[in-house]
């Protein structure tokens, strides 16, 4: 079963490194990108509660 839709090609802007090394996507990625994964992203301009499991 193929879970990603599309791949999206990163540009600047999509994403910054943490303090631990970590990819963090922007809300830029995440509106390129189109839907909300669910995953309680960080920046989620899609408004997901990963508490709550609802948008």
């Amino acid at each position: 079963m193929n879970y990603f839709k599309k791949q999206i090609p990163l540009e600047e802007g999509d994403f910054y490194l943490t303090k631990e090394g970590y990819r963090c996507f922007t809300e830029q990625y995440h509106l390129k990108r189109g839907y909300c994964c669910k995953s309680g992203c960080r920046h989620c301009p899609y408004g997901f509660d990963k508490k709550n499991h609802n948008t």
